[in-house]
């Protein structure tokens, strides 16, 4: 059966970027090599589900799928605008350090800390001074281009 919009479809995958770093995976055995399962011990590591079309996954994801069938394996590059995006200045956002400390209950954030906006958006702190902390909100993989290793377990 040949992937189309509205199926339900069961794969394996490993997520590396340019420099060959593995960022993601469903296989347990490559998180234990590549120090992954380390990072993330309550994670359990098993084959992905997704309803293509349903936009449960990168875009560039999705369209690499459609038109595979159960058994296949293939590698799908995925430019940053069908991934997580283009980084952009417009996302990193400066707050006054005195007010950022108030509202994080009288703590100042350090550098490569992460904090949650109040629209749920995830930042990380990527400045500290006496006047302004620097928050980048960008998803932590704009910007990236993004392979993927897939092998397609089910399709329904």
């Amino acid at each position: 059966m040949t992937i189309a919009t509205g199926d339900a479809v069961t794969l394996e995958y490993t997520g590396r970027l340019d420099d060959g770093t593995v960022f993601d995976t469903s296989r347990e055995d490559v998180a234990e090599e590549e120090g992954l399962a380390d990072a993330q011990p309550d994670r359990e590591y098993s084959p992905l589900t997704v309803d293509v079309g349903a936009q449960e996954v990168i875009e560039g994801m999705e369209e690499g799928l459609i038109g595979l069938e159960a058994g296949a394996e293939t590698t799908l590059e995925i430019p940053p605008e069908k991934g997580y995006g283009e980084w952009s200045e417009e996302r990193v956002q400066t707050f006054d350090t005195e007010e950022l400390q108030e509202m994080l209950g009288g703590q100042l954030p350090e550098e490569g800390a992460y904090l949650e906006a109040q629209n749920g958006q995830h930042g990380e702190v990527t400045d500290v001074s006496d006047d302004v902390v620097r928050v980048d909100f960008n998803p932590e993989l704009a910007g990236e281009t993004l392979t993927f290793d897939v092998e397609i377990v089910d399709v329904n």
